[in-house]
């Protein structure tokens, strides 16, 4: 099977699912001619035409509220958001538009847009373009939250949010744009809430998102060296959530890590920790769930203090040794 990228899988994804249903166009800041922020809407307006490519002008709450009406009317909107710190402008027509008017008119009619945002530090691009802000849409009833980690699970997921009636937020991390994986030519669909096993292992589960993925499974090579053996689980959407595959895991292993990019205090890890102890796997651990996640701070744009700031591989690994020491009674 061929490689491609993370950012061209997503590409192919939109071209496919734009050629194959006259509903389903993409708008977005510079997307057409610039070809978005991270390049990955690149000749889509040469190819597509500019009434199923539309550049717009820099508005996130126009751009998101040209969405929510056009999805009303039977369109299937792709809304591309330059940067997911940029929701926050939109969070009126996100947070009490898009999520609520299904349900606020007796189902009658739907919302299918998908909003696509890259998400997440690295990149130096500080405070107010590196946040990882899923927890904060993963609160909210009537969204769903999508986390792909690989370029496989990027396409797959794509055509499944796209395919799907209620609002979709497609967070794609900066970092893994570049990064190349096995990826099918024809359109197929991953189900929205089916967790993936990444790496089989016995002596620790690790539940990761997005980024962290990559970092847990270079963790657990290095803990592989030690006679340490860890599960991955990739969640890859946050709502819905597979808990069964993340509890049969820890049933198995008796520990858990959960590891995820976002501010630690409040977020998505918190809320996967307290399933987890909820849930029949409680009877089977021998450690407590360990959460590890980003620092308090606003993400700093010196690389160093950059890096410092959320989870490494090697705070993984750390986390992961500790979970595994005797308690001490």
């Amino acid at each position: 099977m061929r490689n491609i990228t993370y950012a061209e899988a997503i590409k192919e994804a939109m071209v496919q699912e734009i050629k194959a249903d006259e509903n389903v166009f993409i708008l977005g800041e510079d997307i057409g001619i610039y070809g978005g922020a991270f390049g990955v809407t690149n000749g889509m307006e040469e190819e597509l035409g500019g009434d199923k490519v539309m550049s717009t002008p820099i508005s996130e709450i126009a751009i998101t509220g040209v969405a929510v009406g056009s999805a009303l009317t039977g369109m299937r909107p792709i809304l591309e958001l330059q940067f997911s710190d940029f929701i926050t402008c939109a969070m009126d027509q996100i947070v009490n538009q898009a999520a609520k008017l299904r349900y606020m008119n007796g189902g009658k009619g739907s919302i299918p847009i998908v909003i696509r945002t890259p998400a997440g530090s690295g990149a130096g691009f500080a405070a107010q373009h590196s946040q990882s802000l899923e927890a904060w849409l993963a609160h909210i009833p009537g969204l769903k939250v999508v986390q792909p980690a690989t370029p496989y699970d990027a396409k797959g997921l794509f055509k499944a949010a796209l395919d799907d009636n209620n609002p979709v937020i497609f967070f794609e991390h900066k970092l893994l744009y570049g990064i190349k994986g096995e990826v099918p030519e024809e359109s197929y669909s991953i189900p929205l809430g089916k967790a993936d096993i990444k790496r089989e292992g016995t002596d620790v589960t690790i539940i990761a998102t997005s980024i962290m993925v990559h970092r847990a499974l270079q963790a657990a090579e290095e803990l592989a060296k030690e006679g340490i053996s860890a599960e991955i689980i990739d969640p890859r959407t946050l709502v819905p959530l597979d808990i069964e595959t993340i509890v049969e895991s820890v049933k198995k292993t008796s520990r858990a890590v959960v590891v995820y990019e976002a501010v630690q205090r409040g977020g998505y890890g918190a809320e996967i920790a307290s399933l987890i102890n909820e849930s029949e796997a409680f009877d089977y651990l021998d450690a407590p769930v360990t959460r590890l996640g980003g620092k308090a701070v606003p993400i700093p744009y010196n690389v160093n203090l950059e890096k410092r700031a959320v989870p490494q591989v090697e705070d993984i690994i750390k986390a992961v040794k500790s979970t595994l020491e005797p308690i001490q009674v």
